[in-house]
């Protein structure tokens, strides 16, 4: 009888784990079919806008297509082309590269200038936020429009104050040397989106430690270096990796402002070569959208558009290091 009553006990003892590992396998089942339900969203998004066509482009950088042809494969042909004959991918890589180590470095110094005049006044505040932050809200092309007009070397008013205090005005965007600057210029010009940014992050900064580094005798130098700075260094990073994907992909503002400044009258069926003048203003973003959808080669398209993400790329995980990006091993 004690026998008996030891092996059904045993017997018992061995069924409930068993039943217990199944109810929590079903747990962690539902468990994670509701964290797919909620990610199931960004998901889709993700597949859709970005997995498919990553995977589409890489596809076709392989093949001859021409929009209307079924896809033929070719191998490598696309991408010997683009990197041995094609002329114009020199300069649109070199300005492409050029316009995110200017315009980058000096959108950020710019904001946080801004930023930090800006929190530092008594009084206007909401003026002079308003009118830094205004210029932003114009339309691209407008924008672009507006200050090609501005900067005319024959009838702009810029040059015309410059003549009447002595200064010989240059070409701007008529001249190679000084295109790329006039894009940095009207980038500067809509700074107010970093603007607000910093001065989100020039506002976090705690008040008690200007005041304790004041109490040691710290100039405003060294108030914005061991204090200001340090705090702000995240969003910094923040601004400098969306800054550089931004500017990768750079072609409204240049692509205007050259066909605006070659003085051609644009109308129904008129092709415009990019890069006026003498292509100091052509980008890689430009090129693509030459290849494949004026010129119908999609291949080649394609391979100028993985070459641009993986430099992004490249330049993105660079600056996210730690030892090698802006963020300090504390941070």
């Amino acid at each position: 009888m004690a026998l008996s009553l030891s092996g059904a006990g045993a017997h018992t003892g061995d069924r409930t784990p068993r039943g217990g590992n199944t109810l929590l396998r079903r747990k962690k089942t539902r468990d994670r079919l509701r964290t797919l339900g909620f990610l199931s969203p960004w998901l889709v998004g993700f597949s859709v806008f970005f997995g498919y066509p990553l995977i589409a482009t890489v596809y076709f950088s392989f093949m001859h297509y021409n929009q209307i042809k079924e896809p033929e494969f070719v191998g490598l042909r696309n991408w010997s082309y683009v990197f041995t004959q094609m002329p114009l991918f020199g300069p649109a890589l070199w300005n492409t590269l050029w316009l995110v180590v200017v315009m980058v470095a000096l959108r950020v110094v710019f904001g946080i200038g801004i930023g930090l005049l800006v929190t530092k006044l008594k009084s206007g505040v909401g003026f002079f936020r308003t009118a830094f932050y205004v210029p932003y809200l114009a339309p691209p092309v407008a924008a672009t429009v507006a200050f090609v007009f501005l900067l005319n070397p024959a009838t702009g008013p810029v040059n015309e104050v410059l003549a009447a205090i002595g200064i010989d005005g240059p070409n701007w965007f008529n001249d190679p040397a000084w295109s790329k600057p006039s894009l940095v210029m009207l980038s500067l010009w809509g700074i107010g989106d970093l603007m607000v940014i910093f001065m989100a992050a020039l506002l976090d900064v705690p008040k008690e430690q200007y005041e304790a580094a004041e109490l040691d005798g710290a100039g405003p130098w060294a108030r914005f270096r061991y204090v200001t700075w340090p705090n702000i260094t995240p969003i910094v990073m923040f601004a400098v990796v969306t800054g550089v994907v931004q500017t990768m992909q750079y072609y409204t503002q240049a692509l205007v402002a050259g066909k605006l400044a070659s003085g051609v009258t644009i109308g129904p069926g008129t092709v415009i070569q990019p890069g006026y003048p003498d292509h100091s203003t052509i980008t890689v973003p430009q090129l693509v959208y030459q290849l494949g959808f004026q010129n119908f080669n999609t291949g080649a398209a394609c391979v100028l558009s993985l070459v641009l993400f993986a430099i992004a790329m490249a330049v993105t995980i660079l600056l996210m290091r730690r030892k090698s990006g802006l963020l300090s091993a504390e941070d």
